[in-house]
This record gives structure tokens, C-alpha cells and sequence, in this order.
């Protein structure tokens, strides 16, 4: 198992993601390292020999438990990317490798679930409490956005009127109005530096050639004819309005055509692998 570097998250340098095998491996190293930890706490051991024996499987399992750590940190940029805010948020950053840390120390690995999977609930936890914090919304006004938001991600075929949101939320069309309103708010406030104002802002950065071969197949599958429309306006080659001329459609249409590529994005298999190597340009 290589410890490729692929970056900084909080200060803890970032592993690429392990296979499934590979994550499995570190769990007899894990569990070796707490039961000898719990026997050298006790202070039972006499024989020096064991006690040397359980100090380095401790040391053992300290270092897979670091390394299982650093190898989803990853995880964490994926899943602040795809609540549609920058990474390099401190602290959504923060919120997302504390609530790592705390997964970790909670993670039995004798359950048969892998930490990742287990992780993402934890993360997406503290990260929306720290979205919902930033904002200034309440738990409830929170709970309503998550939900419509689960809904828009499935009723992606028709634009959700209040009545929808309503009926579908069992709340009042007023109160599916209001958050609505909440949810466009949130969705501006996060996108606010993701396009560009004036051409003076441009820094052309993304040669589709220098870009590995799998990325560029992935996103032609997954976009269709909008795929340069979206490679365009991700590395900021064209400001949007320029964009929307050239496919011969208006501003707010190239913008939802654009969306529709990055919900694709993150909906995608390839979604985690995507996200991730967009992080690094």
C-alpha cells in the first residue's frame, strides 16, 4: 500500500483513497493496536518483553489509524465541493477533519462497514452545521433546505413549483415559498466567487491536454455536447455571458446547462475521483 501525497487538508497531508482491500488490511492493525493500548493503560503487564511487544503493536495501530485518516481525507474536499462551496473554507474545512477525527475514534471496525462509508455521515453532519452556522439558519430552516435539496436531486426532470415543494415536504405553500427563498439564497451566497464578473478576471489555466486522458473521457460521457461549456467555465477560459453566445442561448440558460454538468459531476461513479483531481488544478 504506497502513501502517495495528494495534497494538505487542515494541515494533515492527504493520501490518495485506498481500495476497499486495502482499507480492510489496516483493521487487524487497528484493533491490535486498541486491545494493546487497553492492556498497557491497565498497567498489568511486568514482563518487559510484553510490554515492548504491546508498545509497538500500539505504535502499529496508531499508524494504520493515521494513515486510514489521511487516505479519506480526500473525502472531505469531495464533500465540501459538492455542497457548492470552494474548498479552502476554513471552516467548513475544519468541520469536515474534526468530524473525521471523531468518525475514527468511533469506527469499529468489527461492524463490517468500511470507515469511508462510515465517515460520510459524520462529515456531512458537522459540515452542514457549519454551513447552517454561517449562514445563520435555524435547525429547522436547515432541516427544510436539506430536504428540498434531496428532492431537487430527484425530480431533476421538471422545475418544482411551491406547490410541489409543499406536497412533497407536507408543509404549506408559504412555508415552501420561504425556504425556496432560503435554499436560492444559500445557493448565491455559495457561488458567489465561482463566476467570473469582467474579462479582467480571467486566468485561462485549463489545457484540456494537460488533463489525464480518464478525466476528459469522464466528463464528455457525463456532459454531452455541454462538456467544453463546462470545462470553459470551470478553469475560467470565457466568462459565462461569452460562453452562452457562443451556444447561441441566453445567460441564465448556459447557467443551467452548466449546473446540470456539475449535479452530473457529483452524481456520477467517477464523482469522488473527479472532484478530487479538480481540487489539485
Amino acid at each position: 500500500m504506497s502513501e502517495r501525497s495528494a495534497g494538505l487538508i487542515g494541515g494533515l497531508e492527504m493520501m490518495a483513497p485506498l481500495s476497499a482491500d486495502d482499507e480492510r488490511a489496516l483493521y487487524p492493525i487497528i484493533q491490535q493496536g486498541r486491545r494493546a493500548e487497553v492492556a498497557l493503560l491497565t498497567g498489568a503487564v511486568a514482563d518487559a518483553s510484553e510490554r515492548r511487544r504491546l508498545l509497538r503493536q500500539r505504535h502499529s495501530g496508531q499508524e494504520a489509524e493515521g494513515q486510514l485518516l489521511r487516505a479519506t481525507l480526500g473525502l472531505v474536499r469531495t464533500r465540501v465541493m459538492e455542497r457548492g462551496y470552494r474548498f479552502g473554507n476554513d471552516e467548513l474545512e475544519a468541520a469536515g477533519v474534526e468530524a473525521l477525527v471523531n468518525a475514527l475514534r468511533r469506527f469499529d471496525p468489527e461492524k463490517g462497514t468500511r470507515f469511508s462509508t462510515y465517515a460520510n455521515y459524520w462529515i456531512m453532519k458537522l459540515v452542514n452545521q457549519s454551513i447552517q452556522q454561517q449562514v445563520g439558519l435555524s435547525d429547522s430552516e436547515m432541516r427544510l433546505i436539506l430536504q428540498l435539496q434531496k428532492l431537487m436531486r430527484t425530480e431533476t426532470k421538471k422545475e418544482l413549483t411551491k406547490r410541489d415543494v409543499a406536497r412533497s415536504l407536507n408543509i404549506s405553500q408559504a412555508k415552501a415559498q420561504e425556504t425556496m427563498q432560503l435554499n436560492r439564497e444559500l445557493q448565491s451566497r455559495r457561488f458567489a466567487t465561482s463566476e467570473l464578473k469582467d474579462e479582467s478576471e480571467l486566468h485561462p489555466r485549463g489545457d484540456q491536454a494537460d488533463a489525464p486522458p480518464w478525466v476528459i473521457d469522464a466528463l464528455r460521457r457525463i456532459c454531452g455536447d455541454d462538456f467544453d461549456a463546462f470545462w470553459q467555465f470551470t478553469f475560467r477560459t470565457m466568462p459565462v455571458e461569452e460562453i452562452a453566445r457562443t451556444y447561441g442561448i441566453s445567460r441564465q440558460g448556459m447557467t443551467k446547462r452548466i449546473e446540470r454538468c456539475r449535479r452530473l459531476v457529483r452524481e456520477s461513479p467517477e464523482a469522488e475521483q473527479l472532484l478530487t483531481w479538480f481540487a489539485h488544478q
